[in-house]
């Protein structure tokens, strides 16, 4: 079950005012303030809150002082059919990043309800059997699955409702799906460590990354290392438990006999756990270790020393789902995979071997 959060009279109210704009009960412009709050029996001040959100969304132009706002219908909203889309996340709901609630509100502003499954990817623990009893028991017509396995995405190809793969092992999977194109910028990194005279690098990389053998990405990554005289192994892409325990577990491992003098990390949250475990034992960057996140986080500007990390445009990404989900409202089988532009950024997290 997921989490409930009650909506706020704006909310409601800016919710209702769009759904009359999609079922045409709503066009050309947009009522006075006054004759809605009337009509709705709310007040004012919340009609002029509903109608500032509706024009930062698209759905209303302003036409100047004193003058009604013009209705805008959203693409994909004034033909072809509103889709249902459920989004199958990889972290449970309290968890979720921000960016899937964008994606969430753009898909709804397209005119497409849009709501997350009962329950996400780890919690199902990646379990195809498990996937599909969710999915059978799931009214949507149409699905959004974040951060799949090889196996998840295969299942979801092989079934007759679109699928949009957000991210995950998708790349040799027939479905429609986007992410940054990590490769040469993961490449990149790695090339910068091995410069500064790495050789105990350790890649930490999720669950859905490992699972049916290492990732294209991991499988460059090791190769690179190969070609630098580094005989790679699972010292180098280790297996754990994708949890908070398993996480932890996992470092005190890797430091307790030969400690890497370097981590490339999957993810923000993976990168603060880390950074803040070694500091707690007085391993710091990168006076002890080089420490690298593969993706963006708001916060990283705000950090010293700066944030090493593979950096890519999250809206580019969020606009081809939105463009996904109408090319289906319209009838249009759109299985395209499109990659977003990355790029490593060096930061003072990264410097030369200790020694």
């Amino acid at each position: 079950m997921q989490a409930f959060r009650p909506l706020s009279t704006v909310e409601q109210l800016t919710g209702h005012l769009r759904e009359e704009v999609l079922r045409g009960s709503l066009s050309g412009f947009m009522p006075g303030v006054n004759q809605l709050a009337g009509t709705l029996g709310v007040s004012p001040k919340t009609v002029i809150a509903a109608v500032k959100q509706l024009e930062r969304n698209g759905m209303l132009q302003r036409q100047g002082p004193r003058r009604r706002s013009r209705i805008v219908v959203p693409t994909g909203a004034a033909e072809g059919r509103r889709l249902r889309v459920a989004i199958l996340d990889y972290e449970p709901l309290d968890l979720t990043e921000g960016y899937i609630f964008e994606l969430q509100h753009l898909l709804q502003d397209a005119g497409h309800p849009t709501f997350f499954a009962g329950k996400s990817l780890q919690e199902l623990g990646m379990n195809v059997r498990k996937v599909a009893r969710l999915v059978a028991g799931t009214e949507a017509d149409a699905w959004i699955v974040c951060s799949g396995s090889l196996e998840v995405l295969e299942w979801f190809a092989a079934q007759p409702v679109p699928t949009f793969a957000l991210f995950g092992r998708r790349r040799s999977v027939p479905l429609a799906g986007t992410g940054p194109d990590h490769m040469s910028a993961s490449l990149a990194a790695v090339r910068r460590l091995l410069e500064l005279g790495h050789r105990r690098i350790v890649v930490v990389a999720r669950q859905e990354r490992r699972a049916d053998g290492p990732g294209k990405i991991e499988r460059a990554i090791l190769a690179e290392m190969e070609a630098h005289g580094i005989r790679t192994g699972p010292y180098h892409l280790p297996d754990w438990e994708d949890s908070f325990e398993g996480f932890h577990g996992l470092l005190d491992q890797l430091f307790r006999v030969t400690p890497p003098s370097a981590l490339i990390l999957d993810e923000a949250f993976l990168f603060a756990a880390a950074q803040q475990y070694l500091a707690q034992r007085g391993i710091l960057a990168p006076k002890h270790v080089s420490l690298i996140c593969t993706a963006p986080d708001p916060t990283f500007v705000w950090c010293v020393p700066s944030v090493a990390h593979i950096r890519y445009d999250i809206r580019s990404v969020l606009r081809r789902v939105v463009r996904w989900a109408d090319n289906v409202a319209h009838g249009r089988d759109d299985r395209r995979q499109s990659f977003t532009k990355a790029e490593f950024v060096d930061g003072d997290t990264v410097g030369p071997v200790r020694g």
